[in-house]
């Protein structure tokens, strides 16, 4: 192996290992976001509240977005994770009010 290819499989090695702390982390963040959004579900079918909340939803995806463009990352692909969430936070709360 010439040094040129040693030195690029160390930094790829480097990459990886970075991605893989990098998963780690959204891991244990999506975790304790849905132990977050859980809570509100419970509170939502004590409270006789609806499971959705559109306008709530329509802002976070704006927030989202917005947050997306400053961090460089397709805001379109922010819009559609996000709603892959809250569909599964929605229902989540339906599973509650039941």
């Amino acid at each position: 192996m010439t040094d040129a290819a040693a030195r690029a499989a160390a930094l790829l090695k480097d990459h990886r290992e970075s991605i893989d702390r990098l998963d780690a982390i959204l891991v244990f963040t999506l975790a304790e976001r849905f132990k977050r959004t859980q809570a509100v579900g419970r509170l939502k079918a004590e409270h006789a509240l609806p499971p959705s909340d559109p306008a709530r939803e329509a802002r976070q995806i704006d927030r989202l977005q917005r947050l997306a463009e400053e961090a460089d990352l397709d805001p379109e692909f922010a819009r559609k994770f996000l709603n892959f969430i809250i569909s599964e936070v929605i229902r989540h709360h339906e599973t509650f009010q039941k």
